[in-house]
This record gives structure tokens, C-alpha cells and sequence, in this order.
């Protein structure tokens, strides 16, 4: 492998530009939390509205991933042929369509429709905001950089939850009118259309990657975008792009395979380490708390207010991994965070497994009936309650001051240079498919009991603390030309 110019050193920087370049693109992974989580406040009128089944259900709010799937895939390729910058702006296109198309559907069909398509636009923008952000940024600050897709991601996802419970709170509820006639739950899908369109604006105003410049030989245009983030070592910088481009275009899939057949044992490391990550059940709490916690006989207003509490731990715990993940390292953090995990999950679960079974009521205090049978509903008493309140707190700052943050840095440093950005993208899509999985089986999973759900999870969590133990590498301190 070629080593770095002996003349390579580090360069002075614009800091503010820097930061100015890397937030605008950063608002595509808000989009990305955005995107992902309104459909919290959403999902029981929508589900009223259009009277879905518990297995309807699950597939209206997962089907936005499979269209992740579809963008994340697509988006590397396209942005190798159109640029970086017009496929952040395809992606915002994408957003304001889906936004008002939700808003406005007329039923499960369309409704998927324009999940799906907004599920391209958030795949899109998981690939090509990290990206771009780790082509602008010099190497000295490319890591904190890099950090503001994740904490932009848990921000869209705590703003999305503010404002279903702003909409649901001026409405008077989920399912009552609010403006022009119009259910307050289609509203907070058309509220996306505001940063949706900020985004595209806004990544008009900043200048392509000079990789992507590079790449199409002009290197004149590429040496101005440098200048304006770099004071000195632009030539270098230069040579250095232009070396890199050189050593990812003989990658390969074939690289991912070993000489017997099958993929190279760290890729399936990899692969795994991204399903864990969703079959723990963190987007179970970002897609359905409200829902739950409905479920379990808090009030809509008071099940709203409890999920923008959660989003805001959330965020909390993610600046602190950043500010631990260098100091303790990944493989300790992730540990940590197994171990939590799994305590709060089986509190969760042993709490729902005890609590007695009573009919769900409607409004005017009819049982709920669903195809002629009742709906019966865990109900919790004034103690166990809040300790699994308590509880699904705690397991978001578990998770977010470990498995959210460090996965990505680990699926980041783990692979070799020849193989990364293949090895990354098959752990990304696992990842995405995987959330597929638990997000369509939630529902069903609930009917059978919720106790059944959270069991599961806390059976990954566990299984999670031997995996990490066995087979994940610590990657800190070393070199990414040093990973095997």
C-alpha cells in the first residue's frame, strides 16, 4: 500500500469555514432524524384514520427503509457522476415531495409511496453528508467534523418530536383538525417541507468537493475550494486526493472475499455489529414511544412530552460519547453499553411480563375492538410505571453514549483501505435492513405482548456483551493504513 508523502503535514485552516461547510451539509442528516422520526406523534391516528392492522402498521412506518436502502446505495454512484452538491439537493427535492405527500395521502397505498421516497432521500443523505464532510474538512479537526452528522441526526430526531408534540398539543390531539381542516397528525409530516427546503438552498450556497473536482481533472477549481478552507499545504492536499483516487479505483468486491470463498471474517464482524445495533430496539422507542407509552395508560399530551424528554437524553449522551469515545475506546464504551442495555431492557420486559392485562378503552369508554376481538393493554401501577419510564430512559443514554456514536466510528476505522467504502456500504445497508426487520415486527411483536418484545430485545443486548467481547477490535490509536 502507498504511504503517505513524507511531506505530508498538518495545515493550517479556515476554522470558521470549516465549520460553516460542514453544518450545511450536516443538515441532511437533521433531515435523516428528522425524517425518521416524525412519524412518531403520527402513527396511532394514522392507524385510526385508515384503519391498519398491527402488521399494516409496522410495514407504513418501516417502509420509509427500504427506500433507505435504495438511496444509500444509489447515492455514491450518482455522486461520482453529478457531484456531491446536486445530490444533496436531489435529496431535499426528495424530503418536500414526501413531506407533502404524507401529509396529504388519501390512504396505506400512497402513504407508502411517499415513505419510500422519502426513505431514498434519507438514504441519500446518510451516505453523501459524511462523505462531504470528510472531503472539506482538514485532518486535524475531520473527526470532530465528522461527529456533527450524528449529533445533527439526534437533533432532527428531538426537533421532529417537539413539533408532533407542539402540532398535537395546539390541535388538541393527534387526530383533530387544525389548520385548513386538516388533521393535526398531516401536519407534522408537511412541518418537514421547512428544513427540507432550507437544505436545498442552503447546499446551493457551498462549493463542490474537490475530490469530486479533482476527479473530473479540474484541478484549478479544486485549488479554490481549498483556499478557502486551507491557509497553507493546498498542494499537498492536492497530491494527496489525487493519490487516494488513484488507490480506490482498483477496489474491488473481489477484496472482500478470502482466497477459500466467502467474505473476510472482519466484514461479517462489521455486518454483525450494524444488526446489533438494530435488533436492540433503540428505533422502537424513536418510531412507537408515544404509542407505547399511550398503550400503557399515560395520556397522548403526557406519552408526547416523554418522548421529547427521551430525544433530548439522547442528544445529551451523544456529546458525551464524543467526548469519551478517544479517551476509554470503542470496544470498552460498546461493552459498557451491552451491559446497560441489557439491565434496562430486562427491566422493561420483566415489568411487562407482570403487569395484568386489562381491555383498551375508547374515548367514550368502549372496549376497543380489533377483527371482533378485544385489545387488551399491560397496565402499570403507580410504581412500576415510572421505573419503566426509568427504564427506557436509562437504555437510551446506554445506547446513545456508546452503540449509536461508536458504530459508526468503528465501521469507519475497522476496514483496510482497500476495502472500506465497500465493506462500509454492505454494513450500512445490513444495518438499514435490519431496522427494516425490527421496525415491521414491533407491532406484531406488541400484540403478542410487549413483555414478548422487549424480551427479544434484551436477548440481543445480551448476546451483544460476548460478541463485542470476542470479536471487535480496538481501533483506537491506530493508524487507518495499520488496520489489517
Amino acid at each position: 500500500m502507498t504511504s503517505a508523502p513524507a511531506s505530508a503535514a498538518p495545515a493550517g485552516f479556515h476554522t470558521a469555514k470549516v465549520i460553516q461547510l460542514a453544518t450545511v451539509a450536516a443538515l441532511g442528516g437533521f433531515l435523516f432524524g428528522f425524517d425518521t422520526a416524525v412519524i412518531n406523534g403520527a402513527v396511532g391516528a394514522m392507524r385510526e384514520d385508515f384503519a391498519l392492522s398491527s402488521g399494516m402498521t409496522g410495514f407504513t412506518v418501516s417502509s420509509a427503509l427500504l427506500g433507505c436502502m435504495v438511496g444509500a446505495y444509489l447515492a455514491g454512484r450518482l455522486a461520482d457522476r453529478i457531484g456531491r452538491i446536486r445530490v444533496m439537493v436531489i435529496a431535499a427535492v426528495l424530503f418536500t415531495a414526501s413531506a407533502l405527500g404524507s401529509g396529504l395521502a388519501f390512504g396505506p397505498a400512497d402513504m407508502i409511496f411517499w415513505r419510500i421516497l422519502g426513505g431514498i432521500g434519507v438514504g441519500a443523505a446518510s451516505v453523501i453528508a459524511p462523505a462531504y464532510i470528510a472531503e472539506i474538512s482538514p485532518a486535524q479537526i475531520r473527526g470532530r467534523m465528522g461527529s456533527l452528522q450524528q449529533l445533527a441526526i439526534v437533533i432532527g430526531i428531538f426537533v421532529a418530536l417537539l413539533s408532533d408534540y407542539a402540532i398535537a398539543a395546539a390541535a388538541g390531539g393527534s387526530n383533530e383538525p387544525l389548520w385548513f381542516g386538516m388533521d393535526a397528525w398531516r401536519w407534522m409530516f408537511i412541518a418537514e417541507v421547512i428544513p427540507a427546503v432550507m437544505y436545498g438552498v442552503l447546499a446551493l450556497t457551498i462549493p463542490e468537493s474537490p475530490r469530486y473536482l479533482i476527479k473530473l481533472g479540474q484541478e484549478k477549481r479544486a485549488r479554490d475550494v481549498l483556499a478557502q478552507v486551507l491557509s497553507d499545504g493546498i498542494e499537498v492536499r492536492i497530491r494527496e486526493i489525487k493519490r487516494t483516487i488513484v488507490q480506490d479505483s482498483r477496489s474491488t468486491f473481489a477484496d472482500l472475499k478470502r482466497s477459500g470463498g466467502g467474505l473476510l471474517p472482519i466484514v461479517w464482524i462489521g455486518v454483525a455489529l450494524s444488526v446489533f445495533q438494530q435488533f436492540v430496539g433503540i428505533n422502537v422507542i424513536f418510531y412507537y414511544s408515544s404509542t407505547l407509552w399511550q398503550a400503557v395508560g399515560f395520556t397522548e399530551s403526557d406519552a408526547l412530552a416523554q418522548t421529547v424528554i427521551t430525544s433530548v437524553t439522547n442528544i445529551v449522551v451523544t456529546l458525551v460519547a464524543i467526548a469519551l469515545i478517544d479517551k476509554i475506546g470503542r470496544r470498552r464504551l460498546l461493552l459498557i453499553g451491552s451491559v446497560g442495555m441489557t439491565l434496562t431492557l430486562g427491566t422493561m420486559a420483566w415489568i411487562f411480563a407482570r403487569a395484568p392485562m386489562v381491555p383498551q378503552l375508547d374515548e367514550a369508554g368502549r372496549e376497543v375492538l380489533e377483527d371482533g376481538v378485544r385489545v387488551l393493554l399491560p397496565q402499570l401501577t403507580d410504581t412500576s410505571g415510572p421505573i419503566a419510564l426509568v427504564a427506557a430512559n436509562a437504555f437510551v443514554v446506554f445506547f446513545g453514549m456508546s452503540w449509536g456514536p461508536a458504530v459508526w466510528v468503528l465501521l469507519g476505522e475497522m476496514f483496510n483501505n482497500t476495502i472500506r467504502a465497500l465493506a462500509l456500504g454492505i454494513a450500512a445497508a445490513a444495518q438499514w435492513l435490519a431496522n427494516f426487520v425490527i421496525s415491521t415486527t414491533f407491532p406484531p411483536m406488541a400484540d403478542v405482548g410487549l413483555w414478548f418484545a422487549y424480551g427479544f430485545y434484551t436477548l440481543a443486548a445480551l448476546v451483544s456483551i460476548f460478541f463485542v467481547w470476542k470479536f471487535i477490535p480496538e481501533t483506537r490509536g491506530i493508524e487507518l493504513e495499520d488496520m489489517a
